[in-house]
């Protein structure tokens, strides 16, 4: 746990090699937490120190409030966690849907930080507008659906919720992912999601929702960017990653869940943001 100065514990996980010239900071999407980039760090941890953390607000870490839930505030938590974790050496910062906004919110707000110690940032599935990236906290047919069940069934315990469980997963298997996810993604990542339902994707739909992306573009287009999105992502169109500066990266049968489905090329790329390509 890593201890921010307004008192939140931040869920903080190293590998790699501490002694290493070039950091990997991982920042994980919306009503995700770090282990959704579990296999990106596995494979840059033979040449860089890699360090994946949960949001305020998710997974291990302390509780967000309607105040701190904001993209702002996970720009400075970000921020003062490269201050804290890596106080020496350069960085390369990975984020992927929320986790890239933040990355966006810590170049706008932390300027100087930014331009001194960071080389390049890659941007995973980031939608150009919140009005896409929040989808994923119910898109209409399927929220709809499993509200009616959970109203209808919610009293009756375990049975019941056996039963709700695999109509949401296969919605988010839909919604999420390519065609043919293996399925221990899809799993991992409906425990997230659900682990995250209501109550944080309900806090932090507002923020991201209004996050104005342009402003914190201008600070990190100085420096490398890496804009990345699947060719089968129903939230975010294959326009949007051209939107945000260098060439984009358009990866063929893959979805939203790119950390998961296509982790070698996403470590592939980060390695070229930091051997400076």
């Amino acid at each position: 746990m890593v201890l921010l100065e307004d008192g939140t514990e931040l869920n903080v996980v190293r590998t790699g090699n501490p002694g290493a010239p070039v950091t990997v900071v991982l920042a994980h999407g919306y009503a995700l937490d770090h282990r959704s980039w579990h296999k990106v760090a596995a494979a840059l941890s033979t040449d860089f120190q890699v360090i994946s953390y949960d949001h305020r607000g998710h997974g291990a870490s302390a509780a967000a409030t309607k105040e701190t839930a904001t993209i702002e505030q996970l720009g400075d938590d970000l921020g003062e966690l490269i201050e804290r974790e890596v106080p020496d050496g350069h960085v390369v910062i990975a984020g992927h849907s929320m986790g890239a906004m933040a990355a966006l919110a810590m170049a706008e707000r932390r300027p100087r930080l930014f331009r001194q110690r960071v080389l390049g940032t890659v941007f995973v599935s980031m939608a150009a507008s919140g009005a896409s990236e929040t989808t994923l906290a119910w898109p209409k047919a399927l929220g709809k659906l499993v509200r009616e069940l959970e109203r209808a069934f919610g009293p009756i315990v375990r049975a019941v919720r056996e039963k709700i469980e695999p109509t949401k997963t296969a919605g988010l298997r839909w919604w999420l992912f390519g065609d043919e996810p293996a399925e221990a993604d899809v799993e991992l990542t409906a425990d997230m999601v659900w682990g995250h339902w209501p109550e944080t994707v309900a806090l932090f739909r507002p923020a991201v929702d209004r996050y104005d992306r342009e402003a914190g573009l201008m600070v990190a287009g100085e420096k490398t960017v890496v804009a990345v999105v699947g060719d089968e992502d129903r939230l975010v169109p294959e326009t949007d990653a051209a939107k945000f500066g260098g060439t984009p990266v358009v990866l063929p049968d893959a979805g939203h869940m790119l950390p998961l489905e296509r982790p070698e090329e996403l470590a592939s790329l980060i390695r070229e943001v930091a051997a400076g390509s």
